[in-house]
């Protein structure tokens, strides 16, 4: 949705729960990962230190975004390019599409 709110989708919300299931088995130690930026598991102390705040940037390793090294605008330049060739072929394939109807006997 913005920055700081995300839409779960349907496999966003199974992902979710396998970590949860996986956290909660009694295999945890062998199913259970933490993950960067997502979740991580900490022990009780940690959380009364913490005043049992559990706000996940205490706990929660973020990842650092790495820098590809491509200046902006030439990456920019590169993925319009790329884009432009896909629209192309959507348009020539949504040509095809309405002639092989059309063949049939519907017409868009």
């Amino acid at each position: 949705i913005n920055r700081r709110q995300k839409e779960l989708n349907d496999m966003d919300i199974a992902s979710i729960g396998e970590i949860y299931h996986n956290w909660r088995s009694k295999e945890w130690e062998s199913k259970y990962k933490d993950i960067p930026g997502l979740c991580q598991s900490v022990q009780m102390d940690v959380l009364r230190n913490n005043n049992y705040v559990l706000t996940p940037g205490r706990y929660i390793d973020f990842k650092e975004e790495e820098d590809d090294g491509e200046v902006y605008d030439e990456k920019m330049r590169k993925l319009t390019s790329d884009l432009k060739g896909q629209m192309i072929k959507a348009k020539d394939l949504d040509q095809e599409i309405a002639k092989n109807l059309s063949s049939i006997g519907y017409k868009l």
